[in-house]
């Protein structure tokens, strides 16, 4: 294990009560979960600097501010999630696997926030996930979504699944494809060796779905995925900032 990595997991533990206990208070003061979603953004800040890790975010398209959306990422390393975190200047919570809700301090300003949790091993909990996040996106939050479902291993693209664009349908709002590329280098699946490197983020343009029938999502599906292909840059290994 790298010296960033014996001094990284310290400093998570630290930073993760703190800023959990302040996300949520934040909640208190803000129960629709906004300012609770800042602290979060910083805590992810926090995170990458202390990990030597930099994130920079590029836009194709100019987001609306007052539309809300649906955005689906490729995903490859848990460095996804404080990047992402840190760099989407937008309101949104995550659709994230239940478990991670069970974690004290993490979990417990996960729910304040108001992130959805998913269990996809149960079908039936898992749509009623998904009516919940299309409920909130409806209300003007913008969800954010891991349409492999899991971390990929380096170099890979897995299978999408189809919840998330069910999802993307029933809201009627658009679908924006999201391309993360060196996250792989900083720590990969399985690893728990942190590099310090760089991770690029970019940030597709919007696809609409309102003509689009929950039957007949997979062009969608794979519209979606041949816009994250097209910026995701494999072999990319990050860079030290």
């Amino acid at each position: 294990m790298s010296i960033t990595s014996v001094l990284f997991f310290p400093i998570f533990i630290v930073l993760t009560i703190g800023f959990s206990l302040a996300a949520i208070l934040a909640a208190l003061v803000d129960p629709g979960g906004n300012r609770a979603h800042r602290v979060g953004a910083a805590w992810a800040t926090g995170l990458l600097f202390f990990s030597g890790v930099r994130a920079r975010i590029t836009y194709l398209e100019p987001l609306a501010p007052a539309e809300a959306y649906i955005f689906a990422a490729n995903h490859q390393s848990a460095f996804d999630i404080l990047a992402l975190l840190s760099r989407l200047k937008v309101q949104f919570r995550w659709l994230a696997k239940e478990s991670l809700f069970k974690t004290p301090f993490m979990g417990w300003a996960m729910t304040r926030v108001g992130y959805i949790p998913i269990n996809r091993s149960n079908p039936k909990s898992a749509y009623r996930s998904l009516l919940l996040a299309a409920k909130k996106v409806e209300d003007g939050t913008s969800v954010l979504i891991f349409p492999e479902g899991t971390r990929q291993s380096p170099n890979q693209l897995g299978k999408f699944k189809k919840g998330g664009f069910i999802l993307a349908v029933k809201s009627g709002r658009p679908l924006v494809p999201v391309s993360i590329s060196g996250s792989a280098a900083v720590l990969p699946k399985k690893s728990f060796s942190i590099k310090p490197g760089l991770i690029d983020i970019v940030v597709g343009k919007p696809i609409p779905t309102g003509r689009i029938s929950a039957k007949t999502v997979e062009p969608l599906m794979e519209q979606v995925r041949a816009a994250i292909q097209q910026h995701y840059r494999p072999i990319h290994r990050g860079a030290r900032p």
